[in-house]
């Protein structure tokens, strides 16, 4: 009788650890899920852009500002690019623009400016003036 109890109490505790560890892994599956979902939602969210011939900066008239979809400011180019942002005040004055361009392949995502708070008004700016048609999450 004192076998069974110490048998099934070894059991039970092996059961409960092994609980444990599976409960473990599957958060730890759960949380790699998430940060997955960020990226998929920063995308997701993303907005097409089309820049006219002659024209250096995107949008031309306003500027774009970032949100809570992502982190950067990134862009997917349909033909590969050199490009940097430019940030303004919003009340629509230049604060500054990055000192190098960064080159985009074409049909990938490309970040060009890294942790940028929320509500930051900026501009891409084209190192050409060719038509150049994509994608952009901020």
């Amino acid at each position: 009788m004192q076998i069974r109890k110490r048998f099934l109490a070894v059991a039970m505790t092996g059961a409960l650890a092994g609980a444990g560890l599976v409960g473990g892994t599957a958060g730890a599956a759960g949380a790699a899920a998430q940060g997955d979902v960020g990226a998929q939602s920063c995308y997701g969210n993303a907005w097409s852009y089309s820049k006219p011939s002659g024209a250096y900066l995107q949008p031309q008239s306003i500027t774009y500002f970032t949100t809570g979809n992502c982190a950067d400011i990134n862009i997917k180019t349909n033909t590969s690019r050199r490009v940097r942002v430019c940030f303004y005040s919003s009340s629509g004055g230049l604060n500054y623009c990055q000192s190098a361009y960064k080159t985009t392949t074409a049909g990938q995502w490309k970040v060009i400016a890294s942790d940028v708070l929320d509500g930051t008004h900026f501009k891409f700016e084209f190192a050409s003036s060719a038509a150049s048609t994509g994608q952009r999450a901020h």
